[in-house]
C-alpha cells in the first residue's frame, strides 16, 4: 500500500488516535498521559461492553464506532480516516507516555507536517515483583498525514518514508497474565490465519513465537523461533530481539545444541548486547547442568565470562527487544547466585550487594 497524499490544509497539528475495546481499566491513564501534548484525541471503539465509551468521553476524547471484523490494520485506517491532523499518535489503551514528551512539540512536529516515521520505545512490563523489569522495542508510533497500516494483527504502517528516532518513551502493561489470558488466544488466531496467508513473513514468525513464549508454551515457541530464524534477512530490524529471544527459547525447551549453534553464528554480531551476553551465559549454565562433568572446567568459566560483560557493556535501551536489567543487577545477581553455589563467600557478597546497588536499594 503506499503512502495516501498527505492533507493540504491540515485543520490540526498533533492528534491522538487509538483503537479500543473493553479497556475500562487503563483508557483514562492513556488519555490522560496524552492529552497535555495532543490537540485532539480520537478514540475507535470496536465493540465495548463496559464503560470504555463513557470513560473515553469523559477524559476529553471523541469517541467513534467500528464493528469489529479480525482485522488491526482496517480499524487503525479507519481511526485515522477520523483524523485531520498534519501527524498522528498511535497509543493503545494499555499504554502511557512515559517520558520524552518534549519530542512532540512543535519544534519536532511542526503544523506543516513531515516525511519521516517517528520511531518510539515501548517499554512493556514484564514480570512481577523481583522479577519485574521491561523489554523496549522501536516502533514507528508517529506517523505524518497519509500514512495507514496494513496486516490483520501486529500490523505495520505501509509507508516508504525513513524512520527517525524520538526521544518519547511510552509505558506497556498489556504483558500482564490478566492481559496474556484475555487477549492471547485471539493473538493467536489472528496470528496463524495471516500466516496461512503469508508463510514466508519472517516477522510474523517471530511474533507468533513471541506469543508462545509470553504464554509459557515453550515447545510451540521453539518451533516458531527456529522458523523466523529460517526466513529472515541477517539486517531485520528485529534481529537482535528475534536472536536474544530464540537462545532462550531453545533452552528453556532443552535443545541446548541448537542454542549453542545459534550463538557461535551470531557471536560476532552482537559484541555490544548485554542481552546478547545475558542469554548467553543462561545458556552455559544450563549446559553445565547437562555436562557436568565439564562445568568448572568449561561451562561456568564462560557463564561467569558473560555476565561480566554484560556488567562492563551496562545498559543498552537502544537495541531493540533489550530488557532493562540485563546490563546493570541481573547479571550481578546471577553471578553472586553463581559464586554462593560454589562456595565462594567473599565475590558472593560483593555482587549481591551490587546487584542490590544497581537495583536501586
Amino acid at each position: 500500500m503506499a503512502d495516501r497524499p498527505p492533507l493540504e490544509h491540515a485543520l490540526t497539528r498533533l492528534a491522538l488516535v487509538m483503537i479500543a475495546r473493553d479497556e475500562a481499566r487503563s483508557i483514562v491513564r492513556a488519555l490522560a498521559s496524552a492529552a497535555p501534548h495532543v490537540d485532539r484525541m480520537i478514540v475507535l471503539d470496536t465493540g465495548s461492553t463496559d464503560d470504555t465509551r463513557a470513560l473515553a468521553q469523559a477524559a476529553g476524547a471523541e469517541v467513534f464506532d467500528f464493528a469489529w471484523r479480525d482485522d488491526f490494520a482496517a480499524a487503525r485506517n479507519a481511526a485515522l480516516d477520523r483524523s485531520d491532523a498534519a501527524w498522528n499518535l498511535i497509543l493503545d489503551a494499555d499504554e502511557w507516555i512515559e517520558g520524552g514528551a518534549e519530542s512532540l512539540a512543535p519544534a519536532r512536529l511542526p503544523a506543516a507536517g513531515g516525511d519521516f516515521l517517528g520511531l518510539v520505545q515501548v517499554a512493556s512490563e514484564m514480570g512481577a515483583g523481583d522479577e519485574a523489569s521491561s523489554a523496549r522495542s522501536w516502533i514507528a508510533r508517529v506517523l505524518p498525514a497519509g500514512v495507514r497500516y496494513e496486516g490483520r494483527i501486529h500490523e505495520q504502517p505501509a509507508s516508504r518514508l525513513r524512520g527517525e528516532r524520538l526521544a518519547l518513551v511510552i509505558g506497556h502493561d498489556g504483558y500482564t497474565p490478566e492481559s496474556l489470558a484475555r487477549k492471547g488466544d485471539r493473538n493467536e488466531a489472528l496470528l496463524t490465519a495471516e500466516l496461512a496467508a503469508h508463510p514466508h513473513d519472517a516477522y510474523l514468525w517471530f511474533q507468533l513465537a513471541k506469543e508462545y513464549q509470553a504464554r509459557d508454551r515453550s515447545a510451540q515457541a521453539a518451533l516458531c523461533f527456529a522458523e523466523a530464524l529460517r526466513l529472515a534477512r541477517p539486517d531485520e530490524p528485529f534481529r537482535h530481539a528475534l536472536v536474544v529471544r530464540a537462545i532462550t527459547a531453545f533452552k528453556t525447551e532443552g535443545r541446548l545444541d541448537e542454542a549453542l549453534a545459534l550463538l557461535e553464528a551470531e557471536f560476532p554480531n552482537w559484541q555490544a548486547s548485554p542481552d546478547f551476553f545475558f542469554a548467553m551465559g543462561d545458556l552455559y549454565l544450563a549446559v553445565a547442568g547437562r555436562e557436568p562433568d565439564k562445568a568448572l572446567s568449561d561451562h561456568l568459566p564462560l557463564a561467569e565470562f558473560a555476565w561480566k560483560k554484560c556488567l562492563e557493556l551496562g545498559e543498552r535501551q537502544d537495541l531493540d527487544g533489550s530488557v532493562a536489567g540485563r546490563g546493570s543487577h541481573m547479571p550481578a545477581h546471577n553471578l553472586a547466585v553463581m559464586y554462593e553455589t560454589l562456595g565462594l563467600a567473599e565475590p558472593a557478597a560483593r555482587y549481591r550487594a551490587l546487584a542490590v546497588q544497581l537495583r536501586g536499594g
